[in-house]
């Protein structure tokens, strides 16, 4: 297996840690409140790693088109997080979870529109048995 797939089974296990403690957390409090807090941590704990990793200065390699598209994707996972901590709130976390995770279909259709990464049948496929998946996992 090779280590970015490793790093990607990391992100997913995590990724649905945010999910349940989430909704642990969002119980009797708003949701823009719960998101701004774990904004926070994350950030005093990202900042803290890129020191301990020695990475922190390599801040200064970052040009203006880097940092561009770097605040314009914080700016998209604010929102995206503000969408997802709200949606956790009143909604099942499973539920929620599949219905963000047809993220990864507009990924690739985004992909193919701005990157010009090939859409395949075998992608095109995958894409859309999740977005069936997602729907199966909501239906009532």
């Amino acid at each position: 297996m090779e280590i970015w797939m490793l790093y990607a089974l990391g992100a997913a296990g995590f990724a649905a840690l945010v999910g349940i403690f989430g909704k642990l957390g969002m119980s009797g409090i708003d949701s823009t409140l719960g998101t701004a807090v774990r904004a926070l941590v994350m950030a005093a704990f990202l900042v803290s790693a890129a020191v301990g990793l020695g990475k922190w200065k390599l801040v200064g390699t970052l040009d203006t088109k880097a940092l561009l598209w770097i605040a314009l994707s914080g700016i998209a996972g604010a929102l995206s997080w503000l969408c997802y901590f709200y949606a956790l709130k009143y909604g099942k976390a499973s539920s929620v979870a599949a219905i963000d995770k047809t993220s990864v279909a507009l990924v690739l259709i985004f992909a193919v529109l701005f990157l010009g990464e090939a859409l395949t049948w075998k992608n095109g496929l995958g894409a859309a048995l999740m977005v069936c998946g997602a729907i199966l996992m909501i239906l009532k």
